[in-house]
């Protein structure tokens, strides 16, 4: 088979038109995927915001019944013994002391000397890995 022969024309176009055209494709491709990414944080943002809006509302919702509650004298009468230890005449306020803090405190002591204790334990076996390992080249 005989090859046909390409004329200068048009190896003078694919010359010229060529880099313009991959150019354009890329230009293209590269908005493209940017447009994408775009859209992609929007619509994370968006399904954010929605969430964070029916919450709100939901709050919203909460502080207007709070609103209706506070308007009853009763209430904030139970509301003031309750929380700052208000006291009608003749009561009285006994305090019982919250072990939770200490609890917390025992439980946060624990968690940093598990922490400790496998810290340790990987130095120990990377130590042992790397000595086991010098051992093996120098018996070579």
């Amino acid at each position: 088979m005989a090859k046909k022969k390409v004329p200068k024309k048009a190896k003078r176009r694919l010359l010229v038109f060529g880099p313009i055209a991959i150019f354009v494709i890329i230009y293209f491709a590269f908005t493209l995927v940017t447009t994408a990414m775009d859209l992609y944080t929007l619509q994370n943002e968006e399904k954010k915001l929605t969430e964070q809006l029916s919450t709100l509302k939901s709050d919203a919702s909460d502080l207007k019944t709070e609103i209706t509650k506070l308007q009853d004298k009763d209430y904030v009468a139970r509301y003031a013994r309750e929380n700052y230890l208000y006291t009608k005449n003749g009561e009285y306020v006994i305090k019982t002391e919250d072990n939770n803090d200490e609890q917390k405190k025992e439980v946060k002591k624990d968690e940093a000397y598990i922490i400790y204790l496998c810290v340790g334990i990987a130095i120990f076996i990377i130590l042992f890995i790397v000595i086991k390992h010098k051992k093996r080249k120098s018996s070579k």
